[in-house]
């Protein structure tokens, strides 16, 4: 029960800090990073850019891991190229959180990773 409720306020936060990051103002580096690692993760992508201006997401996905071996360099891994238009930001990237134990584990990082850098530091 409390592994559950935990869950959720990850994923409850995760919906909070991208609402947070995705005005349409000018982004910052850090939350285009932030962007950049959900769709990596939802998308399993190997290569990703995104176009604020046209709202557009270019990737190549990956299509077969099985191939994949990190022990060895990988010169060719069978990918598509993906180039996805998106009306709202801020829907397009909650409708890439995914609820899987791994995904909820990097949300958990990044979560960290962005709350920490926000909260200010007080020198005495």
């Amino acid at each position: 029960m409390e592994n559950s409720n935990f869950k959720g306020r990850i994923l409850m936060e995760m919906n909070d800090l991208i609402a947070q990051s995705s005005p349409e103002q000018k982004k910052s580096l850090e939350f285009q990073k932030l962007h950049e690692a959900i769709v990596r993760n939802h998308y399993n992508a190997a290569d990703l850019s995104i176009d604020y201006h046209r709202r557009r997401v270019e990737m190549d996905v990956v299509v077969d891991d099985q191939q994949y071996d990190p022990k060895t360099i990988n010169v060719y891994l069978p990918t598509l190229h993906v180039n996805l238009w998106y009306r709202n930001l801020t829907g397009f990237l909650k409708s890439c959180i995914d609820y899987d134990t791994r995904s909820i584990a990097l949300y958990a990082r990044l979560l960290k990773m962005y709350t920490n850098k926000k909260k200010p530091t007080y020198t005495i």
